[in-house]
């Protein structure tokens, strides 16, 4: 019979229901015998020792919690009678005494990727054009409409054939009921016809609401993401368009450039509209310019590279009370395994660190990361409460429903992603990985916003762990999607990717699961696997505005 309840840590004052519990159910955990008081939904907690007021709430053996009021033995844990509590932390002696994974399995195991000139391996080839400021968004979209069908990269657009349908049989004399219930056409996006540049994955067009208007900061940081995407491993070279007079100027991102790849020599073309003048004249440039280099781009071609040339962003959105038992500490073991083999990793998302940070800083390798770490983390939370939140309002409504009712339970679950590691590096955002292993990187909790900084700062494949469900994906990095539980893998099968479900039911363990997930990973990261955030065109793409999110 499959376990229906689960301790985590065995520091814990919790047990988390793997199934509904009903009011009065007996249940068992180690010998140890329970009469639940009330409903307890799949994934939510109930104190297994009578809680006074005050009293602390364990979970993952750190404390998550203090109680509202008395819990007893059997209640459940919830918003009405815990509030958020999380331990202090103080810099000191580091603790980076590591157990490494057996890596046997993958000591020889090669993907084929994009070789770069400075060393780097993309997964992926492709070209961007990227827009300096806002104004230059229109633009940006008037390339796009002119290059992506013509060059073979647009898809048959599955709703649009949907609708035409639909609409064929208005004009035919439809009734209301025809058209809300008659069967049409299959939903399978295609390819709308071949490339002209088989060896590019394709154009990429971003576009933003930064570069002018904001502070000199946030424009600086663009600045910086932006040259983190130019230089990034997957991107084969750039269109830029500037306006001429926004903050966010072409020196300071030349400079931030510079600061990435000293020796950068990929095709670049900048374009000034008030210096080029009329439309006609800068549109057709930029066309020119980047056939020109999509005509250099198609030169590249995959070949063998070690697996310590990946690195892999580590994310989570639409968590749930399973995403700290399942995929997290699955994808964690992934971390470790990649970590032991000389690749890099990169947690971020500080404010789901909250009630970690000790943890992690015993974990960094000397006390100047350690140090590091706690002021970005100290100075992120007191902006974010000199702005009248703060962390513990982190959670969102789908996290507390699903049992994550305060932020260190959620982030206690959310930092399982970064394995049991040393700390190699912090970063601040938007600061590029250089050091394999571990990296911590200050974004904000914001799915597409930290998403887009870890492949800012070099993630070549992001793992993205979900229990609600999210189509999140990314411009130039494949965003593998990866269900905490078989339920929703089941029901969003055409956005998630990898199931960990297994886990939660007994049937694979977290080990068993991080190997799994590491062998998808050579195969996406060889282009054998086409995700279904790449399939479904999902480039989302959102810079953070400094204190601003969480």
């Amino acid at each position: 019979m499959k376990q229906n309840i689960l301790k985590v840590h065995p520091a814990d004052n919790v047990l988390v229901a793997l199934t509904d519990l009903q009011a009065n159910e007996q249940v068992t955990y180690k010998g140890d015998t329970y009469i639940v008081k009330e409903l307890i939904p799949a994934k939510h907690k109930f104190v297994i020792a009578d809680i006074p007021e005050g009293g602390e709430i364990i979970m993952y053996g750190v404390l998550v919690g203090k109680a509202q009021s008395p819990i007893p033995v059997g209640g459940l844990i919830s918003t009405a009678n815990v509030k958020h509590a999380a331990n202090s932390f103080l810099t000191g002696q580091s603790h980076t005494d590591w157990h490494k994974p057996d890596i046997s399995k993958w000591e020889d195991k090669t993907f084929n990727g994009y070789h770069r000139e400075d060393g780097s391996v993309g997964t992926a080839n492709y070209w961007l054009v990227v827009p300096m400021v806002f104004c230059e968004n229109r633009n940006i979209e008037v390339l796009q409409e002119a290059l992506v069908k013509p060059l073979g990269y647009g898809r048959k657009k599955t709703y649009e054939i949907k609708a035409q349908e639909l609409i064929g049989k208005i004009k035919a004399g439809a009734q209301i009921d025809e058209v809300l219930y008659t069967e049409i056409g299959s939903d399978t996006a295609q390819n709308a016809g071949s490339k002209l540049f088989p060896n590019v994955d394709g154009i990429k067009f971003l576009t933003h609401t930064g570069g002018c208007g904001g502070t000199r900061q946030d424009s600086t940081a663009l600045c910086g993401l932006l040259a983190g995407y130019i230089t990034h491993p997957n991107v084969a070279g750039a269109t830029v368009l500037s306006l001429g007079c926004q903050n966010a100027e072409v020196k300071t991102l030349q400079e931030e450039i510079n600061k990435r790849s000293p020796q950068f020599n990929k095709p670049l073309y900048i374009l000034d509209q008030q210096k080029t003048g009329k439309e006609a004249d800068l549109m057709e440039q930029g066309i020119r310019q980047t056939l020109a280099g999509l005509m250099q781009a198609n030169q590249y071609t995959r070949k063998p590279a070690p697996l310590s040339k990946l690195t892999i962003g580590l994310e989570c959105g639409g968590s749930d009370g399973f995403s700290g038992i399942s995929a997290n500490p699955a994808i964690g073991y992934t971390s470790d395994l990649l970590v032991a083999m000389g690749g890099s990793v990169i947690l971020a998302e500080f404010p789901e660190l909250c009630g970690v940070e000790q943890n992690l800083i015993d974990r960094c390798v000397d006390k100047s990361k350690a140090d590091r770490f706690a002021d970005l983390v100290r100075t992120y939370s007191q902006r974010a409460e000199e702005a009248g939140s703060g962390f513990y309002m982190n959670p969102s409504p789908g996290n507390i429903k699903d049992g994550l009712i305060t932020d260190a339970i959620k982030s206690a679950g959310a930092a399982k992603k970064g394995g049991t590691s040393p700390v190699a590096d912090v970063l601040d955002y938007p600061e590029r990985v250089t050091k394999p292993g571990l990296n911590l990187l200050c974004t904000p909790g914001n799915d597409v916003e930290s998403t887009t900084a870890e492949v800012g700062s070099g993630a070549n494949i992001v793992l993205f762990t979900t229990g609600l469900g999210t189509p999140t994906g990314n411009p130039i990095a494949p965003v593998v999607k990866i269900a905490t539980n078989t339920a929703l893998f089941n029901r969003m099968s055409d956005i998630i990717d990898i199931n960990t479900g297994t886990i939660v039911e007994g049937d694979e363990t977290i080990e068993q699961a991080g190997e799994r997930i590491l062998d998808y990973v050579v195969k996406v990261a060889s282009g054998e696997i086409e995700v279904h955030a790449v399939r479904h065109g999902q480039d989302d793409f959102i810079p953070w505005k400094r204190g601003v999110s969480l």
